[in-house]
């Protein structure tokens, strides 16, 4: 009996495994120098639209849709809502925290630059925090 429900639990995690790895991973694309806003269509799918070329790298690019988000904002769309944005294979999110980036648009996303305590974007540790006296 206990090996019947061993080699159960076998079956059922293998076959768990091998159907996540049939989910299709999104990827940005690699474009060299194009900052693109990334867009979601009704029927899920993402819509790339470039916003800037020759961009020379990944924190000017955030750099440019963080200034897009501040207009958003400005003609009166919600501040709590994030945006996303891809360059050189690579996503950029932009949250009210600050800018994260990850390899795909669902898998494990990183902290690039922070927000200081008036908004401004800084790289993580840049910033000292005072003690209180």
């Amino acid at each position: 009996m206990k090996q019947t429900v061993l080699a159960a639990a076998v079956v059922l995690a293998a076959s768990s495994l091998a159907l996540a790895g049939c989910q299709k991973e999104i990827k940005a694309p690699f474009e060299t120098g194009v900052c693109f806003h990334v867009a979601t269509n009704k029927d899920k799918t993402l819509r790339f639209n470039p916003v800037a070329t020759n961009v020379p790298q990944l924190e000017e690019c955030a750099a440019t849709l963080e200034g897009m988000r501040i207009r958003f904002v400005r003609l009166g769309q919600s501040n709590s809502q994030g945006m996303v944005g891809a360059y050189q294979g690579s996503f950029i999110f932009i949250e009210k925290e600050g800018i994260y980036v990850g390899q795909t648009y669902d898998g494990p996303r990183f902290m690039s630059l922070v927000r200081t305590g008036d908004g401004r974007l800084a790289v993580p540790g840049a910033i000292r925090r005072v003690p209180a006296q």
